[in-house]
Formats: structure tokens, C-alpha cells, sequence
């Protein structure tokens, strides 16, 4: 008899979710943990004085993400996912040892090149998916998602203090040794993943034009673009305008993260919960236009610029949690990796745009356009997704064991 309610997540099902949560949450520490030090650090090495070169280091990650993400999302479909994403890790952890080795700014950008070529986060949600039944799957999704969002947090918190012990060649070893430690996560933790469901595999090409998706695709290219152009020049101006040296700017990240993490919940409970996902969605949306505008306009106050931090944060976790979540509703059961594929690129582009864009705004005119060019992007997302078709609210399904795990019925 089905039962009218989802039945918990089994221990497979949350082992499964944890590490994989785990595993995206170390690759995106290599790119995370510099953004609060990689600009200052750079004035010391040869080359690093161009501010366009050092937005184009900080984003270079993002480019050769958005270059393989999409393949090797297809060579996971045939070669499966374990060996992708054990391929990925070593890739990340090869370049983070050069970027570490690097005597100057291009070598640090060749680091960074090979540090986003492997590119795991399509495979590692779709693996991610086939582990999961389709009622519990937008929480696997959103936990991946949030994981992003608290390893950027503790990150904006913690590289400070251990640039100042261990310097930047320190954090990029200590990245590698992490993608070494999700090697082993993924062959020693993660369970196997299941055969692919049975039926017809819809074409590449309705998965990249699907308008809804279409629109969520631009949201993370978006996200992704304000938060790299806006680390371009947030630590010079806590220092030009807070005197607050380099190591110091915990003092800062801190109370505004752990603040963020208050004030997003009630949001998430308020979607989920009360199926309010997407009023929820567009207001955040909103708070990420308000708060570049507010930055904009008073970037050169410091308490403008701590303020704009909290309110950016809360933004930033709230639309990393839900962004993977919707496209896990919306793709197609047999395409989710393509469309993940997609929505991974798009992000890595966001990456890389956002990088050299915020370097060569900064170079060219100041901090304000920066951060008036993120409000611009943020109006338009909030077009798109004000308009957007009605998200899919949450299918209560009922299972049964079956010969190859789950056996999904829709009540």
C-alpha cells in the first residue's frame, strides 16, 4: 500500500549524500581559499602587478571548468562515474602543485588552468542522483549545494589566518593533499552507483534550450560572475578603508558568515516547508541586486562594505542551496547529467567572466563599477526569474525494494 509520505533517507542514501557533499566541497576549497588573499599575495610575484593578469588568474579555474564540464559529464554516462571524478581529483591536485611551484603570474595562471580541468561537479551530481530515490534527492541536491556555500564562508574566514602562516604556496599544497583525501572518499565511501533507468534519452539539444533551465543556467553564470569580480577588490578596501590588515579580515568574514547562516534558514524553511521556493528564490535574487547596488553606491564607507558582505552572504547561500536543487527537479530523469553538465559550465564560465571582468573594471575605472556591473547582471536574473514557469513543487513518492535498488512510484 503506498503511504502518503516520503519514507526517510536510508543509510546508503546519507553516506552517500555526506560524501559527496565532502568530495565538491574539497575542489571548491582550491578555488575558494585564495579569494580573500590572491589579489594582495600577487603584488609580491613577478607579473603581479597587472590587475587584469591577476583577475584572470583568479578566473582562469573557471575557464577550463566551462570547457570540460560537459565532457566529462558524457564520459561519466559511458566510462561511469567513480573513475571521472578519481580522474578529475588528480587532475585538481597536479594543478594545485604547480600553482604552488609557480615563480610568477603565469605560472600561477597555468596552475589554475589545470586545477579547473578537472572538471568533476557534473559527474559528482549525477552520481549523486542515481544514489538517491526521487523523493530525497532535491535534499542530497541542496546539501551539495549548501556544502559550496559553507566551504566559501569558512574559507573567507580561515585563509587570512593561514596565508599568514603557511603562505600561498602552503594553501595550494594543502589543496592538493585534500583532492588526494576525496580520492579515497570516492573509492572507499561513496556506494557503487546503480544501472541507468530504462527509456529514451532525450536529445542534447531540448536539455540546452529548455527555457526554465535555460533561465537557472544563467542564475549560477551570474552568482558565480559577481562573487569572483567582487573578491577582486574587497580586500584592498577592508585595508584601504577599514586600516584593517590582510591577516585581520577574519574579524570581519566571521561575524558576517555565521550571521548569514542564522538568517538563511528561516528562507530555506519557508520554500521547502511551505512550498514558497520560488517567492524565496526571486527575493534573494532581489537582497544580491540590493546589496551591489548598496556597495555601488557606498563602497568606500567601511561599515557600507561590511554590511553589503552579511547581506551578500545570506544571498549566496540561499541561491547555492536551491540553484542545484531546481535543476534536479526540473531535468529530465534520463539527461540529469547533460543538464548538469550545462549548468556546470555555465557556472565555471561565470568563474573565469567574473574574474578577468571585475580585474579589467578595476583597472579601467574603480571598485564602484564592479560592483554597479554585478547589480546589472543581478537585474537581469531577477527579470528572468520573476518570469519564469512555476517550479515543480516537491513529488511525494512511494518505493518499493526492487532488484536494483528503488523502485519509484508516483502517488
Amino acid at each position: 500500500m503506498l503511504s502518503p509520505t516520503p519514507d526517510p533517507m536510508n543509510r546508503d542514501e546519507k553516506r552517500a549524500g555526506a560524501a559527496l557533499a565532502a568530495i565538491f566541497a574539497l575542489r571548491m576549497l582550491g578555488l575558494f581559499l585564495i579569494l580573500p588573499v590572491f589579489a594582495i599575495h600577487a603584488q609580491s610575484i613577478p607579473g603581479g602587478g597587472d590587475m587584469t593578469l591577476v583577475g584572470i588568474a583568479l578566473g582562469a579555474y573557471g575557464l577550463t571548468q566551462a570547457m570540460f564540464q560537459i565532457p566529462f559529464g558524457i564520459a561519466a554516462d559511458r566510462l561511469g562515474r567513480k573513475p571521472v571524478i578519481v580522474f578529475g581529483l588528480l587532475l585538481f591536485a597536479f594543478g594545485s602543485a604547480l600553482a604552488a611551484l609557480s615563480t610568477d603570474i603565469w605560472w600561477m595562471i597555468g596552475g589554475r588552468v589545470l586545477q579547473g580541468a578537472g572538471a568533476i561537479s557534473a559527474a559528482v551530481t549525477a552520481l549523486a542522483a542515481d544514489l538517491t530515490r526521487e523523493q530525497h534527492r532535491t535534499k542530497v541536491m541542496a546539501m551539495i549545494g549548501s556544502s559550496i556555500g559553507l566551504v566559501f564562508a569558512l574559507s573567507l574566514v580561515a585563509a587570512p589566518a593561514l596565508y599568514s602562516v603557511i603562505g600561498m604556496n602552503g594553501i595550494f599544497w594543502m589543496t592538493a593533499v585534500l583532492a588526494i583525501a576525496a580520492v579515497g572518499l570516492v573509492t572507499h565511501v561513496v556506494p557503487p552507483a546503480p544501472p541507468l533507468p530504462p527509456g529514451p534519452k532525450p536529445a542534447f539539444r531540448d536539455v540546452l534550450l529548455d527555457t526554465r533551465l535555460l533561465r537557472l543556467n544563467f542564475g549560477i553564470f551570474t552568482l558565480h560572475a559577481v562573487q569572483m569580480s567582487m573578491f577582486v577588490v574587497v580586500p584592498g578596501l577592508l585595508i584601504r578603508y577599514g586600516d584593517l590588515p590582510l591577516a585581520a579580515h577574519w574579524k570581519i568574514y566571521l561575524p558576517a558568515v555565521l550571521a548569514s547562516f542564522v538568517l538563511m534558514v528561516p528562507a530555506i524553511i519557508l520554500a521547502e516547508k511551505r512550498n514558497k521556493v520560488q517567492p524565496v528564490f526571486v527575493a534573494a535574487i532581489g537582497l544580491l541586486l540590493v546589496t551591489m547596488l548598496a556597495m555601488g553606491f557606498g563602497g568606500l564607507n567601511f561599515f557600507v562594505i561590511a554590511g553589503g558582505l552579511l547581506s551578500f552572504f545570506v544571498a549566496f547561500n540561499i541561491l547555492e542551496a536551491m540553484l542545484p536543487s531546481l535543476i534536479s527537479r526540473i531535468a529530465p530523469a534520463r539527461a540529469k547529467g547533460a543538464a548538469l553538465g550545462v549548468y556546470n559550465t555555465t557556472q565555471a564560465l561565470g568563474l573565469f567572466t567574473g574574474g578577468a571582468l571585475g580585474g579589467w573594471l578595476v583597472k579601467n575605472f574603480d571598485a564602484g563599477a564592479v560592483f554597479f556591473c554585478g547589480a546589472a547582471m543581478a537585474a537581469l536574473w531577477l527579470v528572468a526569474a520573476a518570469t519564469m514557469a512555476p517550479i515543480p513543487a516537491r513529488r511525494t513518492v512511494a518505493t518499493e525494494p526492487s532488484a536494483h535498488g528503488i523502485l519509484e512510484t508516483k502517488s
